[in-house]
C-alpha cells in the first residue's frame, strides 16, 4: 500500500481506496465519472477523494490541483477515444481485413468515434477548447498528442505533403470540435413546458426580425 506524509498533520495518508491502489488513469476516470454525473462545478480534490474513498491529500501525486484535474479530464476523454480506436483496429485485424481502409474512410471513422466519445461526456467538451487555449502544444496530455500523431500518420499514408497535412490537421480538428460544440448548444428554454413552441421559447424571439429562425428551430 502506497502512502505519503501530510506535513500539517504528521501522519501517513494512504492512496488505497475502495477501488484498490490508485494510479493516474484510475484517478482521471473517477474525475470523469464525477463530472459526467454532477458537472464541472462539483469537481474538487475533496470531492474526488470522497469518490475514491481516500483523503484529498493522497491525490496530489496524480494531479497538482484543480487546473491539473481539468487537463486530466481532457486526457481521460482522449484516452477513452484512443482505446476505442485501438479496439476497432484490433477487431479489423482479427477479421483479416487485409489492406487498410482508404484514408478518407479511416478519417471519417476517426471523426465519428471522436464525436461519439465527446457526446458521451458533454460536460468535458468545453475543456477541449478552453484548455487548449491555456496549455502549449508540447505540454498537452500525451493522449492528445497521440491523436494528432494518428491523424498525421494517416495523412502521410495518403501521400500528402507536410504543409497540406498540417493544414488538414487544423481543419479536421477544428471542424470536429466545432460540430460537437454546435450539437451541444442549449436549445430548450423551459424543460417543464410540454408545448414545443413555449418549450423552446419561440415567443421570446421577434417574429418580424427572425422569421426563418423561428420556423427552423423546432
Amino acid at each position: 500500500m502506497t502512502s505519503r506524509t501530510v506535513p500539517s498533520r504528521g501522519r501517513r495518508v494512504s492512496d488505497r481506496g475502495r477501488y484498490g491502489g490508485l494510479n493516474r488513469e484510475r484517478v482521471l476516470a473517477a474525475a470523469l465519472d464525477v463530472v459526467d454525473r454532477e458537472g464541472l462545478s462539483a469537481l474538487s480534490m475533496r470531492r474526488l477523494g470522497a469518490e475514491l474513498d481516500v483523503e484529498a491529500m493522497a491525490l496530489y501525486r496524480y494531479a497538482a490541483g484543480k487546473e491539473a484535474l481539468l487537463d486530466g479530464l481532457v486526457e481521460a476523454l482522449y484516452l477513452e477515444l484512443e482505446e476505442s480506436l485501438e479496439a476497432a483496429a484490433a477487431s479489423a485485424a482479427g477479421e483479416g481485413a487485409g489492406e487498410p481502409a482508404p484514408w478518407r474512410d479511416e478519417l471519417h471513422r476517426i471523426a465519428q468515434e471522436g464525436r461519439r466519445v465527446s457526446l458521451a461526456h458533454p460536460q468535458v467538451v468545453p475543456l477541449l477548447a478552453t484548455r487548449m487555449l491555456a496549455v502549449p502544444l508540447a505540454r498537452r496530455p500525451l493522449a492528445v498528442l497521440r491523436f494528432h500523431e494518428r491523424l498525421l500518420a494517416l495523412f502521410d499514408r495518403a501521400g500528402l505533403d507536410d504543409r497540406t497535412a498540417a493544414l488538414l490537421l487544423q481543419a479536421v480538428t477544428g471542424w470536429l470540435l466545432g460540430c460537437i460544440l454546435v450539437e451541444l448548444r442549449a436549445m430548450v428554454d423551459n424543460p417543464e413546458e410540454p408545448e414545443p413552441a413555449f418549450r423552446l421559447g419561440l415567443h421570446l424571439m421577434p417574429a418580424q426580425e427572425l422569421p426563418r429562425l423561428r420556423a427552423w428551430t423546432p
